[in-house]
């Protein structure tokens, strides 16, 4: 299972969920509580494993602005998180390594989700961010045919039963592992091993494409 911690705000945090065995981290450039600057990313990538696959977040920017922050930080992977058109996401993949593209789970144009030509969509609730569970059934039958990440109001406690519902590629998980007091992105270390132990041990690896490694998932056009 591959396990995803986004909402990095700090490097100790970033260092931490590498340490507790998550497979990618993820920055967050859109509005939002847990905003990050390139800058900052940019320092902080630096001092991660290269098997960690990073990810920057954007939410209906200009692919020309999106390009230009994953130029600048070093990042392998975009996660377009807003209303992007096929298009404007297709532009984005042919100018950088990977590209993930967010719907919420309720979303029609899953329908025609080859047309984006990402390399995996994330299914999340319709406010993203927003910690709330949303219906898993409607993640199901996407799973089953689209490589899928999870993601929504996932916590310690619900992230084994929403694998064993859904059946996704990987999951996804910022405001569930965070601390109960502090800062908007800084994470709980209690909450980061019990999330990825529990994901890890949801579904054996090989059931959901363990030939793959963490780069190598996104190049076979699973799409």
């Amino acid at each position: 299972m591959f396990v995803k911690i986004c909402g990095i705000t700090r490097e100790d945090d970033a260092l931490l969920a590498v340490a507790m065995g998550a497979d990618a981290v993820g920055f967050i450039f859109a509005p939002s509580k847990r905003q990050i600057a390139p800058s900052i990313a940019r320092d902080i990538v630096k001092r991660l494993p290269p098997e960690i696959l990073t990810v920057g977040v954007f939410r209906d920017e200009a692919p020309g602005r999106v390009v230009e922050i994953m130029n600048a930080t070093g990042l392998r992977a975009a996660q377009l998180h807003g209303h992007e058109s096929a298009e404007s996401t297709r532009l984005i993949r042919s100018r950088v390594p990977i590209v993930v593209k967010a719907f919420s789970a309720a979303d029609q144009a899953l329908d025609r989700a080859a047309d984006f030509g990402a390399d995996a969509v994330l299914l999340d609730a319709p406010q993203p961010g927003s910690g709330e569970v949303f219906d898993w059934s409607l993640a199901h039958r996407r799973a089953a045919r689209l490589r899928v990440m999870l993601a929504g109001g996932l916590t310690p406690e619900n992230v084994a039963s929403a694998i064993e519902q859904v059946g996704p590629w990987g999951v996804d998980v910022a405001t569930g592992v965070e601390a109960d007091r502090g800062e908007p992105g800084q994470k709980d270390a209690r909450k980061v091993k019990a999330f990825i132990d529990a994901a890890k041990r949801a579904v054996p690896f090989e059931h959901v494409g363990a030939d793959l490694g963490p780069y190598d998932w996104m190049q076979d056009g699973a799409l």
